[in-house]
């Protein structure tokens, strides 16, 4: 089933997925989205750690955004931007393809393109757009950052406590260390324990889903 037309503007979530590390470069005879486990050699030979090429958490968490009830029912909305400072909106209604390889030609595609089109052409399903990320949210709509070292809070009790108006999360798509976009105004921890982002993802999208009896 495909997802709704987002719904009640006051029902709405915005997720910005920061520090992305989605890069390509030329190896070989093509362009290659960068990944520590495909370029560990050439990572290297240009001195750079493998370690800050995990573009795979992205893909994770980018399927457990748009594979989600709250997703389907139309009170979602993502954006990513990558280290490079690439800012990209996301439609609801994109199907992230399911193996990594694939993700990686559709990233590809997309930073040299600029835009991804549905087969029929008529819909962007992913498409670069001019920074800064705030100026595509509402006015008013509060940003909240997630750490493991901010204020530990139950996901249910915190977001059925948030005012029924649009609220934006921003959550770091990085395989280690934090990430401190100048624009958060708040910080939480959805868990007293370090967890992948797709389950921190959860825990948060779980709760609205509570909250407003999305099944």
């Amino acid at each position: 089933m495909s997802p709704k037309a987002l719904s009640d503007p006051k029902k709405r979530v915005y997720v910005i997925l920061e520090e992305a590390q989605l890069e390509t470069a030329k190896v070989g005879k093509g362009f290659e989205l960068l990944n520590s486990d495909d370029h560990r050699n050439f990572l290297f030979k240009h001195k750079k750690d493998p370690a800050d090429y995990r573009p795979d958490v992205c893909h994770q968490m980018l399927m457990t955004l748009l594979d989600s009830p709250l997703n389907k029912a139309g009170h979602l909305k993502v954006f990513i931007r990558t280290r490079k400072n690439v800012l990209i909106d996301v439609n609801p209604g994109l199907r992230i393809p399911r193996t990594f390889k694939r993700f990686a030609g559709l990233m590809v595609q997309l930073l040299h393109k600029l835009k991804i089109r549905s087969e029929g052409g008529n819909e962007r399903l992913l498409n670069v757009i001019k920074n800064p990320v705030t100026d595509h949210l509402p006015v008013g709509c509060k940003k909240i950052g997630t750490s493991v070292d901010a204020k530990l809070v139950k996901p249910v009790d915190f977001v059925k406590a948030l005012p029924e108006e649009p609220v934006c999360f921003v959550f770091g798509a990085i395989a280690r260390g934090h990430i401190s976009p100048d624009y958060v105004e708040d910080n939480i921890a959805v868990s007293e324990y370090a967890l992948s982002g797709m389950c921190a993802l959860s825990r948060l999208l779980g709760a609205f889903e509570i909250k407003w009896n999305v099944l």
